[in-house]
């Protein structure tokens, strides 16, 4: 069965790995392997952005990992959030939100209208999607909450520099009229695809913090036990450097 369905699969799907190119298989099992989490840890962009809170990612982003994630974001190669959904569970129970109070609510930061149009699909949303459904199977109750929104334009992000990301997306986010009821209750995670300045997550967190949907005082920083108390978030992946600085807050 599974040998009839990969030849069924070779007719629809790219039959080389979207990670280094190797013949008729989607990933690779060399590909998998650096996008299984085992190297996940703390990452800390540099400089960080103010209200930016812990982050752990999966893998560095380079070489087979971009190339995958690329392929999902940009080419539509949506089977691909399967193995990226993984990668990001990974990251979560990386941060410490395995089986305790409360579900796991995975927040996905937004893509823009015109971009979820060019592609076809909400790149972040999906690996999220894919990524609850690894958490529930590993026992955590985890569920996908979009209850953020993009509140106006933002430019696009390719080409600038940290602090034009800051400015550029400074108010953006919100959440939903009925984003504090999706969420009651639940252990929130910030969750996307890839963190680089931090600039977004920093936003996302911002956004989060003045609906309500947590409490304490900086994100990132000690605070609280209970469900909704503490903000984490998780990418797939981020820059070598940045996992070098994880110092501080982010090692506890």
């Amino acid at each position: 069965m599974r040998g009839w369905w990969q030849e069924l699969s070779g007719l629809v799907l790219p039959v080389d790995c979207a990670g280094c190119g190797a013949a008729r298989v989607l990933v690779c099992d060399g590909c998998r392997g650096a996008l299984s989490g085992a190297a996940a840890g703390p990452v800390r962009p540099s400089p960080r952005p103010e209200g930016l809170p812990v982050v752990r990612a999966a893998a560095v982003y380079e070489g087979a990992v971009r190339a995958v994630l690329l392929a999902h974001k940009e080419r539509g190669a949506l089977p691909l959030a399967g193995v990226l959904g993984g990668a990001l569970a990974a990251a979560v129970l990386a941060g410490g939100t395995g089986p305790g109070p409360g579900e796991v609510a995975l927040v996905p930061v937004p893509s823009a209208r015109r971009q979820v149009r060019a592609r076809g699909h909400d790149p972040a949303r999906r690996i999220a999607l894919a990524a609850a459904g690894r958490l529930r199977r590993a026992g955590v109750p985890a569920r996908v909450a979009p209850v953020l929104v993009l509140r106006r334009a933002v430019a696009d992000q390719a080409g600038l520099g940290a602090r034009q990301r800051r400015e550029n997306l400074a108010g953006a986010l919100a959440v939903r009229r009925d984003g504090v009821r999706l969420t009651h209750g639940a252990r929130i995670v910030l969750v996307d695809d890839v963190v680089t300045t931090g600039a977004t997550l920093a936003e996302a967190a911002r956004a989060v913090r003045a609906g309500g949907l947590v409490v304490g005082a900086v994100a990132g920083e000690p605070q609280g036990a209970g469900p909704g108390a503490v903000l984490r978030a998780a990418v797939v992946a981020a820059p070598a450097d940045s996992f070098a600085g994880a110092v501080g807050a982010a090692d506890r």
